[in-house]
C-alpha cells in the first residue's frame, strides 16, 4: 500500500462504495449457488453489530472490509473486496491487518470467516492462510456446505 492510501471507517453512503458492494454481490451470485452466498447486502452491512472500513488512494476506492460481532469474544470478517485496479498491490493484505488490529483492540479472541471453495476464491483463501487463519468447522449460523469453507484466527 502506498503512503497516499488511507483506511477509514465507512458509513456506506458514498456511491463508489455502493457500486463496489453491488459488484461484490453480483460476483458472489455468479460464482456460487444462491444458497451458498453469505455476503451481506447494504442493509446487512448497516446493522449496528457491523463495522465497515474502506481503503482509498486519493478519491479512488481500492477496497472494503467489514467485521460483524457474533459474541463479545468472536467476530466474523465479512465483505472483503478489492477493486480490480487494486489487486496485486497489497491492498487486501493491508486492509485485513487493519481490521484484525481493530478486532484485537476491541478484545475479540477470535475472528472467523466463510469463503467459497470455487477457484474464483483461491486468492482469498491464500490471503487468509498467509495471515494465520486455519480451516475450521462451520461457526455461528453456518452449516456444512460443499461450496463453503470456513477459517478462524485466534487473536
Amino acid at each position: 500500500m502506498t503512503s497516499e492510501m488511507r483506511i477509514e471507517i465507512d458509513d456506506l453512503s458514498r456511491p463508489e462504495v455502493r457500486a463496489l458492494l453491488t459488484e461484490h454481490l453480483a460476483d458472489m451470485h455468479a460464482s456460487s449457488p444462491a444458497e451458498s452466498v453469505h455476503a451481506l447486502d447494504l442493509s446487512g452491512l448497516s446493522r449496528p453489530d457491523v463495522s465497515v472500513w474502506t481503503v482509498w488512494d486519493a478519491n479512488t476506492l481500492w477496497g472494503i472490509a467489514a467485521l460483524k460481532e457474533l459474541t463479545p469474544d468472536h467476530a466474523e470478517l465479512k465483505s472483503m473486496r478489492t477493486s480490480a485496479a487494486a489487486r496485486g498491490r497489497g491492498v487486501a493484505s493491508s486492509l485485513l491487518v487493519h481490521v484484525l488490529d481493530d478486532a484485537r483492540r476491541r478484545g475479540y479472541g477470535r475472528v472467523s470467516l466463510e469463503t467459497g471453495t470455487q477457484d474464483y476464491f483461491a486468492a482469498a483463501r491464500r490471503l487468509y492462510v498467509r495471515h494465520g487463519f486455519v480451516e475450521c468447522p462451520p461457526f455461528g449460523v453456518y452449516v456444512l456446505d460443499p461450496s463453503s469453507t470456513f477459517y478462524s484466527l485466534s487473536l
